[in-house]
């Protein structure tokens, strides 16, 4: 495995093949992306640590819809199993994805600790707990500052662990190695991820100026916010599935004519 350097087209590339796959298997990639977020929900809700203990799952589900799109890339139809795909690869790989799993909830509420320095923690207990958000707490400059702080951190935060449960789960890097790996895969390939994230950003623009023209043509403007939710979710789902594509991408495997080896079968 070696690090592949990319042209920054490379990441409209991505972005196209996210959307070519969801609409392949579009109620098979929907259905698993709102597996994966009641999954998520679901563990949020456990007392006391489900805020943690959803973040610690975070990169395994992920993993999860890795694995869906490239079975689908294959010509097969993803089964709501892929989703424990993470689990399901041997002890000592599960047992790193678990590491990597807590490596991010340590990560993820450090910077939400950071971020409470400068307002109190209001900003952290919104995002982690949840309640509500009324305008006078958005005004506030201390809360705008945590926000952009937790921003700012996130980034760094996210390229480390963009690649790492792929490299965990496909090339059997250990945890550690994984999260190097994968920070310098994003920092060599940074401008196909500028323009990757920057095509996405157009997606959902284009997106909202579209609804929001059927609804002034329509003379309801309630039709924009009705539509608007649905719409978001499938265009999240198909950012998860152009995942995978970053990561095939970003890597040359062993055998660079091969795809990588699922640990649960030994098959590309």
């Amino acid at each position: 495995m070696k690090l592949n350097i990319v042209p920054a087209r490379t990441g409209l590339t991505w972005v196209k093949l996210g959307i070519t796959t969801f609409i392949k298997q579009p109620l098979a990639m929907s259905g698993l992306f709102f597996m994966f977020m009641a999954l998520l929900s679901v563990a949020s809700l456990v007392p006391f640590v489900g805020a943690a203990l959803a973040l610690g799952l975070l990169p395994a589900a992920t993993l999860g819809l890795m694995a869906a799109t490239q079975e689908t890339t294959k010509g097969n139809f993803p089964m709501p199993s892929i989703l424990i795909s993470a689990f399901r690869a041997g002890r000592q790989r599960m047992r790193a994805m678990m590491v990597l799993g807590a490596l991010y909830a340590a990560g993820f509420l450090s910077l939400m600790g950071v971020s409470a320095l400068f307002d109190g923690g209001q900003f952290a207990k919104l995002y982690l707990v949840g309640g509500a958000i009324t305008e006078e707490l958005v005004l506030q400059s201390g809360f705008q500052m945590a926000m952009w702080v937790a921003m700012g951190l996130y980034l760094p935060l996210s390229l480390l662990f963009w690649h790492a449960p792929a490299l965990v789960h496909w090339h059997g890097v250990s945890p550690v190695k994984s999260l190097f790996f994968s920070f310098m895969a994003c920092y060599k390939n940074f401008a196909a991820f500028t323009v990757f994230g920057l095509a996405w950003t157009g997606v959902f623009v284009l997106a909202v100026v579209l609804v929001s023209l059927i609804a002034s043509l329509v003379g309801n403007p309630a039709v924009a916010t009705a539509a608007m939710f649905p719409i978001g979710l499938v265009i999240v789902a198909m950012f998860f599935t152009s995942i995978y594509f970053t990561f095939r991408d970003s890597f040359v495997p062993p055998h660079s004519d091969e795809l990588p080896l699922d640990p649960a079968t030994n098959i590309p």
